[in-house]
């Protein structure tokens, strides 16, 4: 299957992304990568091509330009900002689904790190479109009071063995209102480098969206 390049525009600003689906896809999968990471996250492409064999689209993309890239890398003033993410993982959403065939696609968000905080953020934005999102190794909790509004059901992943992030995650779970899981991969840490661990996480994320997301003829909002 072949992964297409694409220039994501958003108000004045072009982001790099990576577009696999699938013929016959039942939904999309957008990724929101790390903190300091990028569309080029070993891990996060692990993800996707396991979602693709399953028969899921994906599209991993740079949620900061190569500039935004450069400052962040020396002033790390973006990693933590968001609302911006949020509203880039939004805008780009917005902008895949409208390139696509123009029907209801259903999509998720897989989100790592803090891009797990703009995919809780940005799922309360754009609605119904959004069937499921998944958590890995994430920082749910800097989505604040966004988390009492979430509505489509949230898996949150986290190593067994990344002690300061499971209370963060347990935190958030309690203030879920939507259909939800916490799940910790035994042994794990923060960056699922151990043996067998990130097949874990691809596992568990590939059931989770093979179980939510289901095409609508509804508009989007």
């Amino acid at each position: 299957m072949a992964v297409e390049e694409i220039a994501i525009l958003l108000r004045g600003v072009q982001l790099s992304g990576e577009l696999s689906v699938p013929a016959k896809a039942p939904g999309l999968v957008v990724f929101a990568h790390g903190s300091g990471s990028s569309r080029h996250s070993p891990r996060n492409q692990y993800v996707a091509q396991s979602l693709n064999r399953g028969g899921l689209g994906t599209l991993l993309f740079d949620l900061l330009t190569a500039e935004e890239e450069e400052a962040e890398a020396r002033t790390r003033h973006l990693r933590f900002d968001i609302p911006l993410l949020a509203e880039r993982l939004a805008g780009a959403t917005r902008w895949v689904l409208d390139q696509l065939d123009g029907s209801a696609t259903p999509a998720g968000f897989f989100g790592s790190s803090t891009g797990a905080a703009a995919a809780l953020v940005a799922a309360v934005e754009l609605g119904k479109p959004i069937q499921a999102v998944v958590s890995r190794g994430g920082r749910p909790d800097l989505a604040g009071d966004a988390l009492d509004e979430v509505g489509a059901p949230t898996l949150l992943i986290v190593g067994g063995g990344d002690t300061p992030v499971i209370p963060l995650n347990e935190a958030a779970y309690a203030r879920l209102r939507c259909e939800k899981s916490l799940r910790l991969v035994p042994g794990a840490t923060h960056l699922f480098e151990e043996p067998g661990a990130l097949e874990q996480v691809a596992a568990l994320a590939f059931e989770w969206f093979a179980g939510h997301l289901q095409p609508t003829t509804q508009a989007r909002r």
